[in-house]
């Protein structure tokens, strides 16, 4: 009998340290809300609290009460059910939600922290702690980390660099505003963005239909229900997909009742909680990838962005024409920004519409590079598009925005205006030529003793010419060198002072063997840039295509090509 008392003694005390002997504390008034908040508000007050005393971050004496506190409050107010039982009859009547849930005990060494009983389900979590301090939240066993230390000694945002995020979104470094999207409206560095993500249910109807090769990325919780990670996945997600949000967005899927899809993912059972990411890095059909890392938000912040589609091309501005792309009749648009990788936004905007335009970008140190100049640009970051005629059109420069939404959704517009006006074009050049067939749009004359001066003389800056020895490829030289001859910004820039000409190689070798001994007679077609005023030249004899026609021609006027010497006066026959 004595050593039965002794042993209850025993339990007694070492239980009574966990329990405070006071009520516990109205939910409302740990969260900070009043009794008709609304979920937003409350899950808003519930995530500023947990940072603020997570025990990660905060090592004040009562911190990690104060801690379990805020997640048993947040319990209670985050179910619509206990929430209604407490304002009915507060902490005194036993009801299901709330019996035995408030600890779980000792095991291993550590003692349990657990809402929710053993068969709650999403929103369930626990907290485990032992001398060291609290180690992990919301799993058991072999699980990661899970903690709300963002990295970030001394950042309100807890080193999550929402500052940083938004004045890179164009931009070079943070802070710079003379290339990037840098003002957003005068919000300090470090302020955490109002949420406005939401985390959808997604069915197998919705993923298959919203989801698959939709051009979108995804943050994807997989779950069971009763999952203990499952509030940490949640917190997790809304933060990330929030400071995202507009780039990427979020999904939970209840692997209880959508088994066929988590069967893919390789949940099958228990009550474990996955994240996945809908990616398009691989290929441009998008796949489920699985997150891996610690549990933490900057480092899935930097997995996520590291999954956003990759459709624009990154171009040499220095070497880059717009490629022809009469196949597709696809408008194409360019972005100039300082940033030394493509952004985040514009990576965005190329799995939305990678289907209705072709995108590049390139990066420019500042808008008094001569090529801006040449452009007819004065300020960064600026978006150049080419409509299916081969005209090319400064769409807009010195794009400011607020935040990477409205941003995304500025741009959305811009393009989609610029779109409407492709398509008007291509309904009129399309109409012209059904209209008159045979005609040429652009005539590029066949170079002769009558029109040589007027052509390649003095008067001309850059002289380029079309060098053909069969019909088939004065066929194809006349094409492309009419295309590139119609370029807006070229003919903005130089006007008048460059000519395009044709000329027949077998009728003109003592001409072609005034640049090269041997006439380049092994070629049956070449391009030549002739500088008359200085008697210098250059060639481009191999893959003549379209787009290497363009390359070739672009970087002659932007001074990028060898010359030569002529051998001889050019004379022709």
């Amino acid at each position: 009998m004595a050593r039965r008392i002794l042993l209850v003694s025993f339990v007694v005390l070492n239980v009574l340290p966990l329990f405070d002997a006071s009520k516990p504390q109205d939910p409302y008034k740990v969260l900070g809300v009043d009794k008709n908040a609304s979920q937003r508000d409350i899950k808003k007050a519930f995530h500023k609290l947990s940072l603020q005393y997570h025990p990660d971050k905060n090592k004040a004496k009562g911190a990690q009460e104060k801690f379990a506190e805020i997640n048993n409050a947040y319990e209670i107010l985050s179910d619509e059910e206990k929430r209604k039982n407490y304002d009915l009859y507060g902490y005194d009547t036993p009801n299901p939600g709330f019996e035995n849930s408030n600890f779980g005990g000792n095991r291993d060494g550590y003692t349990y922290f657990t809402s929710g009983g053993a068969g709650a389900g999403p929103g369930s979590n626990f907290f485990r702690s032992d001398q060291s301090g609290w180690q992990s939240m919301g799993g058991q066993g072999n699980t990661k980390t899970y903690s709300f230390s963002f990295g970030g000694g001394g950042d309100p945002s807890g080193g999550f660099g929402f500052g940083d995020i938004f004045s890179n979104f164009f931009g070079g470094a943070s802070g710079d505003q003379s290339g990037g999207f840098g003002n957003f409206g005068g919000s300090k560095p470090n302020s955490r963005p109002v949420t406005t993500a939401e985390i959808v249910d997604v069915t197998s109807q919705y993923f298959n239909k919203q989801i698959v090769d939709k051009g979108m990325t995804w943050l994807l919780i997989f779950f069971n229900p009763g999952s203990r990670q499952y509030l940490t996945l949640e917190t997790l997600t809304e933060d990330v997909a929030n400071s995202l949000d507009g780039a990427l967005k979020a999904g939970k899927i209840n692997c209880a009742n959508e088994k066929s899809i988590c069967q893919k993912a390789g949940l099958t059972g228990g009550r474990s909680a996955r994240l996945y990411v809908y990616s398009y890095t691989s290929s441009d059909k998008g796949s489920l990838v699985e997150y891996t890392e610690d549990y933490t938000a900057k480092n899935l912040k930097a997995f996520c962005q590291e999954h956003l589609p990759r459709f624009s091309k990154r171009v040499d501005i220095s070497q880059f024409v717009f490629p022809s792309n009469s196949a597709e009749n696809l408008p194409q648009v360019l972005l100039l920004s300082t940033k030394k990788d493509t952004p985040v936004m514009w990576r965005a905007l190329s799995g939305l519409y990678r289907k209705r335009f072709l995108f590049y970008d390139a990066q420019v140190h500042d808008a008094s590079n001569p090529i801006m100049r040449r452009l007819g640009i004065t300020s960064l970051p600026a978006v150049i598009g080419r409509t299916v005629d081969g005209k090319e059109h400064v769409i807009k420069a010195g794009i400011s925005v607020k935040d990477l939404k409205s941003g995304i959704d500025e741009l959305k517009s811009m393009l989609e205006s610029f779109e409407k006006k492709n398509k008007k074009v291509a309904a009129s050049h399309k109409s012209t030529k059904q209209s008159q067939p045979d005609q040429q749009e652009t005539s590029v004359p066949v170079l002769s003793t009558s029109n040589f001066d007027n052509v390649c003389g003095e008067k001309v800056a850059v002289c380029v010419i079309g060098v053909f020895r069969s019909s088939k490829s004065k066929e194809m030289l006349e094409k492309i060198l009419a295309e590139i001859s119609q370029k807006t910004l070229v003919r903005r820039q130089y006007g008048s002072s460059v000519k395009y000409a044709l000329l027949d190689a077998n009728k003109q070798s003592a001409f072609l063997s005034s640049f090269d001994k041997s006439g380049y007679k092994s070629y049956d077609k070449l391009i030549v840039a002739y500088k008359p005023r200085k008697g210098r030249f250059a060639t481009l004899t191999q893959n003549l295509t379209m787009e290497e026609a363009e390359k070739f021609v672009g970087s002659v006027l932007n001074g990028d090509v060898q010359f030569s010497n002529v051998r001889q006066k050019l004379v022709l026959r």
